[in-house]
């Protein structure tokens, strides 16, 4: 496998971190928000290389932590060249976060995360996720179990609120207050879900509002948004979901169409690689589709082609058949 460099933009001509998680030091502006279903550890260490300033890890709930963790360990799967490392967690039990975290603890992350913001119904209907903004006494009680037992930092990622209950800007004193390092925000609210527009102007009022780092979330489509965002808000880092399906590009400050068609299929190879590693090649091959599928998107191939690559079952075959693809792909630009 191929060992991976962290490449984060300014990094060799700037040795000064951008910003502090307490006392971890965190090396560039962007960040791969953790996405459940994506941000595992082939994806999110091809991010980290591409300049990913730091690896957080799809959400774990606590309660399968504390009660079948030997399930839940691929979750936490991390190689050291990834850290800052951060394990997100969720659930609404303050005694069976702290159980959880304390668990995870001894896996030595760099920080631990809990998710303030997820609002698929599945988990706010346990109160979890963006459930607990609506419980503030709680969020509270959570942070101040957690930093005073943990040795590792904690931090929390949240969204605007509910439509009719927007606590963002206490629930950011309360992380805050309660000992919490950072805070990152989504600015939607549960209702929104990922659909219409990210209010940048509630990332900036908890930017002031708060004196720990605020990490802006929502609404980078493309690498010019990261400084965008930073100047509008005043965030000490931007965070990339959807935008970096398909472009992990982005974490080096490039848009997918300043990216060679030859660079796209190395990566598609990679991160192909990793999967397969990671998962074994029948689950593998499976779980890359919705990869696979998103690399290809942008490139110039008919529908019927994509189908015909995203649908082998056999690596060697989907390479071949994406390798030729790319290759008359060439030579009809050539010919252009």
């Amino acid at each position: 496998m191929e060992e991976l460099t962290v490449t984060a933009p300014g990094l060799e001509t700037s040795p000064a971190p951008t910003f502090w998680v307490r006392d971890i030091p965190v090396f560039g502006d962007a960040i791969l928000s953790p996405m459940d279903g994506f941000s595992d550890w082939p994806f999110r260490s091809m991010c980290r290389k591409f300049g990913s300033a730091m690896s957080y890890t799809e959400f774990v709930r606590a309660q399968h932590i504390v009660m079948a963790y030997q399930h839940m360990a691929a979750r936490l799967t991390f190689e050291e060249v990834e850290r800052p490392v951060v394990f997100q967690i969720y659930g609404d039990d303050p005694d069976q976060l702290l159980q959880a975290a304390l668990k995870v603890q001894d896996r030595h992350p760099d920080i631990i995360d809990i998710n303030m913001g997820c609002p698929a119904k599945t988990v706010v209907h346990q109160g979890a996720g963006v459930g607990l903004m609506r419980s503030p006494l709680k969020v509270a009680r959570i942070f101040r179990k957690l930093t005073r037992v943990l040795k590792t930092p904690v931090t929390g990622k949240i969204r605007i609120g509910w439509e009719d209950f927007r606590s963002y800007k206490l629930i950011a004193r309360i992380v805050e207050e309660n000992g919490g390092s950072l805070i990152a925000v989504h600015g939607r609210t549960k209702e929104q879900a990922y659909s219409g527009q990210a209010d940048w102007d509630i990332i900036a009022e908890i930017k002031q509002t708060v004196k720990i780092p605020v990490i802006g979330n929502g609404d980078v489509k493309v690498a010019a948004d990261i400084d965008r965002m930073k100047a509008y808000t005043g965030c000490d880092a931007v965070m990339i979901g959807r935008a970096a399906i398909g472009n992990p590009w982005i974490f080096s400050h490039l848009d997918r169409d300043q990216v060679i068609p030859e660079k796209v299929f190395s990566m598609v190879q990679q991160h192909l690689e990793r999967h397969l590693a990671f998962y074994g090649e029948r689950v593998g091959m499976i779980l890359f589709r919705k990869h696979a599928l998103q690399y290809l998107k942008l490139q110039h191939f008919s529908r019927l082609v994509r189908t015909q690559i995203i649908t082998r079952d056999d690596p060697v075959e989907f390479l071949a058949l994406l390798s030729e693809a790319f290759a008359l792909d060439g030579m009809k630009e050539a010919s252009s």
